[in-house]
């Protein structure tokens, strides 16, 4: 597994792969949702599939950045008992 250089998550970009913990593509990044003027980052709302939907990742469950990819620390299990739900207020920022 060839996972490149740590960046932050200030450089993340829809599209970007997400990978789970066994290395295995679980979708891709639709947005990323954070403060960057406070560089609060709390997390990602991730497309899983066509019929999926989307699934929000908390910060927490984010382990490495490298470019064009976020490796998650969650099973694919893990990613689908996800929902869509940013946090207490739903806002996506």
């Amino acid at each position: 597994m060839s996972t490149g250089d740590p960046i932050s998550w200030f450089l993340i970009e829809p599209g970007w792969k997400v990978i789970d913990a066994e290395d295995d593509d679980v979708g891709r990044v639709e947005e990323v949702v954070g403060d960057p003027n406070a560089d609060i980052f709390n997390g990602l709302l991730i497309s899983t599939g066509h019929f999926s939907g989307k699934r929000y990742v908390p910060a927490e469950q984010v382990g490495l950045i490298t470019d064009e990819r976020v490796h998650l620390t969650l099973s694919r299990d893990d990613v689908k008992r996800l929902t869509d739900e940013t946090g207490p207020s739903g806002a996506a920022d």
